[in-house]
């Protein structure tokens, strides 16, 4: 049976930093790779949620009755990391960090893992370090561990900024063991360089 990645979506979400992850999930990372996991949605409630570009997403979960086995939890960034509905993913991300999950965080959302301290014992990125101290203030305590990258792997959890979408894939792709090293790298190289060179 195929293992569920939670894809974490607010309102005014940014429909592009999870894109190749969920596709890459779910079709595999290259053509011919074993299907190990299957790509779900899960917002604060089941009603409609709307991503920056346009796009409506009906949840597959919502907070209440997401499940508690699932192999990675994505939160994805957007314009909402700020709003009473983000204060509801602070005991989920407590609860995967408790378990042991492997956690995934972009943009904005690596902005709310710093502000809530989920940051200050690993290694990570965001949309810089100024942001990442606003955001955080007394709760960032962890300046030195972060690391002018696209996306940061460590302890099972992965950061990126905004920019950062297809290294946030390969990072969470190697954690998630989605397909060997070689055949990620090699998906990543075609997507950020394309067939003309």
């Amino acid at each position: 049976m195929k293992k569920e990645v939670l894809f974490l979506i607010l309102n005014d979400y940014a429909d592009w930093e999870g894109a190749f992850l969920a596709t890459s999930l779910n079709t595999g990372v290259m053509p011919d790779s074993e299907i190990k996991y299957v790509s779900k949605t899960v917002a604060p409630t089941l009603e409609e949620v709307h991503s920056i570009g346009g796009f409506r997403t009906l949840p597959d979960y919502s907070f209440q009755n997401m499940p508690s086995d699932y192999a990675a939890l994505v939160l994805i960034g957007g314009m909402q990391w700020k709003s009473p509905e983000a204060e509801q993913v602070a005991p989920i991300v407590r609860e995967a960090l408790r378990q042991g999950k492997i956690i995934g965080a972009i943009c904005n959302a690596a902005s709310f893992m710093c502000a809530h301290g989920f940051l200050n014992n690993v290694k990570h990125t965001g949309n810089t370090l100024a942001q990442l101290k606003l955001w955080g203030e007394a709760n960032y305590t962890n300046e030195a561990g972060y690391v002018e990258q696209q996306a940061v792997s460590d302890k099972n959890i992965v950061t990126a900024n905004g920019t950062g979408h297809l290294e946030f894939t390969r990072e969470l792709q190697i954690l998630l063991q989605a397909d060997s090293i070689d055949r990620i790298n090699e998906a990543y190289d075609f997507y950020k360089n394309g067939l003309v060179r």
